[in-house]
């Protein structure tokens, strides 16, 4: 009998919690019915929203997020069904709290790693009754745009302050000494230099700004490298001799490339007059031209003191120079790298450096291959431009070819 009694009231325990057991899962049932039918947004939103153009996040009045478009995702604003940044809760509360629209530009981290940031501009609104609206749009690239404007402004009105200060003063140096030839023959040898400085500095301003406006899809057509290159060379001779430096080009390509032939000579010729400037007297610079994958890739080797790493960040910077008492000096205006940045940005392409403090610095000017080429196409050769430098006398640097310029930039292309 005692073991019935047991038993008896066991089964009632089990039957008893079986109903219990149902009549929570019902009432469960029921209130996730409920929240079904509650989260259903008003009549329209979700076709509005759908062609909206802009990331959106829904969320509910305990800000939750109810949907969220797959670039809110992408921009770090929702992980999972959670409003990640503080700054967008805050400006839910204030729109559940007033009833207002409120409208901010917000710079946020890209994600709980690293220091990337984004900028917004979000806009909050109630949808309904109880849901409220976030809608975001990418301001990041308009804005530092924008900076990148300002700074320009900023820094072209510095720099051109200084060599017009410069000749001002030198002119009332002379105005002072017209008695003493001597101390005028020197002060108009420094007007002369400052204001050559001011007349490449000005260029340099000119042909960047003409670079940002070029449109190389519409106006460039098939490029002959090799006779890029060689044009380049030649615009390079004056300076190269001045300080007794050969300029060796290594290897040839076939392939060409679709742009525009003068912005390309522009941009190798920027980089060779910068191997020139930084590198001693009585050296080499080596140019060495490579196809491979598809690209075709232009390498410059100096032999100067090569950069720093934290140089080699800020090198293609506007108006950054490293030494900048030694670039005045050697007439650098600080703009040179950056045309080459924006010739290979507009060809499709970029530009890469290798260097190290003491070996010298390698810049690889990487452009894509032009499709459909016909490999039977006659080239325009580049022996002829270069045998017409070497025939203008022996004093001047020799152009010639030879394989261990190529190698040598090679480092850098790899790099």
């Amino acid at each position: 009998m005692l073991i019935g009694l047991v038993a008896g009231l066991i089964g009632l325990a089990l039957g008893t919690f079986g109903v219990l057991a149902f009549r929570v899962s019902e009432k469960q049932r029921q209130l996730l019915d409920v929240d079904a039918e509650e989260l259903a947004l008003p009549a329209g939103a979700a076709e509005v929203l759908a062609v909206v153009g802009r990331a959106f996040v829904v969320v509910d009045a305990v800000d939750g997020v109810v949907r969220a478009s797959p670039a809110a995702y992408a921009y770090g604003l929702v992980r999972g069904h959670t409003v990640v940044h503080k700054e967008l809760l805050d400006m839910t509360a204030g729109v559940r709290r007033d009833g207002v629209v409120l409208e901010k530009q917000l710079e946020l981290p890209r994600g709980p790693l690293g220091q990337g940031t984004i900028i917004v501009q979000v806009r909050a609104a109630m949808l309904g009754e109880e849901y409220i609206l976030l809608l975001a749009d990418d301001r990041t690239e308009i804005t530092r745009t924008e900076e990148i404007r300002n700074d320009f402004v900023a820094n072209v009105s510095h720099e051109l302050k200084t060599p017009v200060g410069a000749i001002s003063l030198l002119a009332e140096a002379i105005e002072s000494s017209a008695d003493d030839e001597q101390a005028v023959r020197r002060f108009a040898k420094r007007m002369h230099k400052e204001s050559g400085r001011l007349a490449a500095l000005v260029q340099d301003i000119i042909e960047l700004s003409r670079l940002q406006g070029a449109s190389v899809v519409q106006q460039g057509g098939p490029v002959d490298v090799n006779a890029v290159i060689a044009e380049a060379v030649d615009r390079s001779q004056l300076p190269a001799e001045s300080k007794n430096i050969r300029i060796v080009v290594g290897g040839r390509t076939e392939a060409k490339v679709f742009g525009d032939q003068d912005l390309l000579v522009t941009a190798l010729r920027n980089l060779i007059d910068n191997a020139i400037r930084y590198s001693p007297e009585n050296t080499r610079v080596g140019i060495g031209v490579r196809s491979r994958d598809g690209l075709v890739s232009i390498s410059v080797t100096d032999q100067g003191e090569g950069l720093s790493p934290e140089e080699q960040e800020r090198v293609f910077e506007r108006f950054y120079r490293v030494d900048a008492a030694r670039s005045r000096h050697t007439g650098g205006t600080g703009l040179g790298l950056s045309i080459v940045k924006h010739v290979a940005s507009n060809h499709g392409g970029e530009v890469t450096l290798w260097s190290q403090p003491g070996q010298g610095s390698t810049f690889t000017l990487r452009l894509p291959e032009m499709e459909g080429q016909d490999g039977e196409e006659e080239q325009q050769p580049i022996a002829a431009p270069a045998a017409g430098i070497s025939r203008q006398g022996a004093h001047k640097p020799a152009v010639t070819q030879v394989p261990r310029a190529a190698g040598a930039t090679e480092r850098g292309a790899n790099a």
